[in-house]
């Protein structure tokens, strides 16, 4: 996170529709962000910290593609 930005919401990044990111935010409900808004690295799954500046939450983002692995991991054992 960039130093002096508090963060006021999280989501994941659904998919890009247009010019628009999709994203599920925490409290599920579903925005769409101009996709200029977001950082141009960004791709489907990525935790973005909404404030001031959206930025990439990396290590969010790791934790729960490892989260989702070990999930359907699971599923076929």
């Amino acid at each position: 996170m960039e130093r002096g930005y508090k963060i006021d919401m999280r989501g994941v990044i659904d998919r890009f529709e247009g010019s628009f990111a999709v994203v599920g935010l925490d409290n599920n409900e579903m925005k769409n962000i101009k996709r200029e808004l977001v950082p141009v690295e960004a791709k489907e799954g990525d935790v973005l910290n909404i404030s001031e500046v959206i930025t990439i939450d990396y290590e969010e983002t790791e934790k729960r593609r490892k989260d989702i692995e070990k999930l359907t991991e699971d599923m076929w054992e």
